[in-house]
């Protein structure tokens, strides 16, 4: 995903904001000539973006300290506007606080910002863009998304998997079912169950199974399921937004940083010889004659022949999109609903009223607009991916009537587009009546949070499936509370905003 799981993305800031005094003289002389090579390429004489005050040297950096950019983007909006300039370090960089003009950028300046600026840890992940989510507006763009939504998100291929989604969410209703009895004594942890459920399917899809273990020839090691899951999302979402002070300094990049280099090309090497083990497995169950009819076989008889890492790449990350970001917005609508006993009561009458006693299907779902309110709401109000990947702007351009020059980094804030207080009235409240207003079909563009325009997210259609049918049985099924209500305590010590503590809660079966 553009916005999931690396879908999704998101800026990171933080760390040590190092110049070292022999670079000073190179900053001070790069600034200038950059200023002046960028007062031009302005014919329609534009104004300039308005820009945040900073800091000679680091600019805006001292104040982005915190991991939580998003939010001090949203209350800069309120002094500078929608649309301002800061300095980030030595690099220029335009954000954006409003749907109108986020949605300006996705799609009327398309042309000019389609590339992606990315950090040196997510450079590394990434394999240098080698997937949908992170690569360039480019032909390998194009045929990395055309393979993943012929085999696997797209229309034909979501049919296709059909039964797998809902042997997953009859799997998670069996589990909860069973700790329901002891659950006023231990509360349950939804995450850790969804997630894993999330992951099985992930497999299934991609490699045609799921696994207990296996051996990883280039670490000579075998590994459990649990500690695949580590190595394939955790470490992967941590190291993501891992900081390198060089990423704001660019031309300091001759001076060595050799604690973060080794710690995220651990990681690549790491997450690399789990892939290939799981590559190499698929391909003796081919030899033995076994058909699984996955995503890998489809890349392997039928797509355009990639090379090993982009193949590599292509595998892993419907795995790592369709275990994160999805579970993250679950688990923020059922924390909303089960502190919400009001709420929870109208979901639950309107899935009597539209399943009665049959289990909610995907089919029901365009007749249950509540239950569509409740996931909207909850991508609005609890972003999975707070920001936007950044992009690059390649050329001049323009962005709510000001100039744009070529070289700013674009940085979107979805947080700040959904806390819009001339768009959402008392934007700080979780209330999924308000997409109900207009009576009319939610655009899934509306809340931003899946992208918008050519590069939106892949998994958009099956991640809403997912939720909304995972949401709709739990709620049909047990009456939901929380245990211990921690806040909204937000995680962002990983690429997206989940809960820093998984939600705890107190399930009752219905009936």
């Amino acid at each position: 995903m553009d916005v999931a799981p690396v879908g999704s993305a998101a800026v990171a800031f933080g760390g040590p904001a190092v110049a070292v005094a022999g670079g000073v003289s190179l900053l001070l002389l790069k600034s200038f000539l950059s200023t002046q090579r960028n007062g031009g390429g302005n014919p329609n004489n534009l104004p300039t973006i308005p820009a945040v005050p900073g800091v000679p040297l680091l600019g805006n950096l001292l104040e982005l300290k915190e991991k939580k950019p998003y939010k001090t983007f949203t209350k800069w909006a309120e002094t500078h506007g929608p649309i301002y300039s800061i300095k980030a370090g030595s690099s220029p960089m335009v954000v954006i606080n409003s749907n109108d003009l986020a949605k300006e950028a996705f799609i009327t300046r398309f042309d000019s910002i389609s590339t992606r600026k990315l950090s040196k840890a997510l450079q590394i992940l990434t394999a240098d863009k080698t997937m949908v989510a992170m690569s360039d507006y480019d032909e390998y763009h194009k045929t990395v998304k055309r393979n993943i939504l012929t085999s696997l998100l797209g229309p034909a291929a979501r049919k296709k998997h059909r039964a797998l989604r809902d042997t997953m969410a009859e799997n998670l209703s069996n589990q909860l079912h069973a700790l329901a009895p002891n659950s006023p004594q231990e509360a349950v942890n939804l995450r850790k169950i969804f997630q894993s459920e999330l992951f099985t399917l992930a497999f299934k899809q991609t490699l045609g199974k799921d696994i207990e273990s296996i051996y990883v020839g280039d670490l000579g090691i075998t590994m459990t399921r649990d500690e695949v899951f580590q190595v394939l999302v955790v470490d992967p979402m941590m190291g993501a937004i891992e900081v390198d002070w060089r990423d704001f300094f660019p031309y300091l990049s001759w001076i060595p940083n050799t604690s973060f280099e080794n710690k995220i090309d651990q990681m690549y090497t790491r997450r690399e010889a789990v892939m290939k083990a799981l590559v190499q497995e698929h391909k003796k169950r081919i030899g033995s004659g076994e058909n699984l009819n996955s995503y890998i076989d489809y890349l392997l008889s039928e797509a355009q022949p990639l090379t090993e890492k982009q193949l590599l790449m292509s595998l892993w990350e419907p795995i790592i999109e369709t275990s994160d970001t999805t579970m993250v917005t679950t688990e923020w609508a059922m924390y909303e609903l089960a502190r919400n006993p009001t709420k929870q009561a109208r979901l639950y009458a309107e899935i009597q009223s539209v399943c009665g006693s049959e289990k909610i299907t995907e089919e029901k779902l365009c007749k249950m607009p509540y239950l569509s309110a409740v996931f909207h709401e909850t991508l609005r109000r609890h972003s999975p991916v707070s920001i936007i990947p950044l992009r690059y702007v390649h050329e001049n351009t323009e962005l709510g009537g000001y100039h744009v020059p070529a070289g700013t980094e674009l940085a979107i804030n979805i947080y700040g587009c959904n806390m819009e207080k001339d768009i959402w009235e008392n934007p700080e409240n979780w209330n999924p009546e308000r997409f109900l207003a207009d009576n009319e079909p939610i655009d899934l563009q509306r809340t931003m949070a899946f992208g918008g325009g050519k590069r939106v997210c892949a998994g958009a259609m099956q991640a809403m499936l997912i939720a909304c049918v995972s949401i709709g049985r739990m709620v049909q099924e047990f009456e939901w509370r929380l245990k211990d209500d921690m806040g909204e305590d937000i995680n962002t010590l990983g690429l997206t905003t989940q809960k820093l503590n998984p939600m705890l809660a107190v399930i009752k079966p219905r009936n």
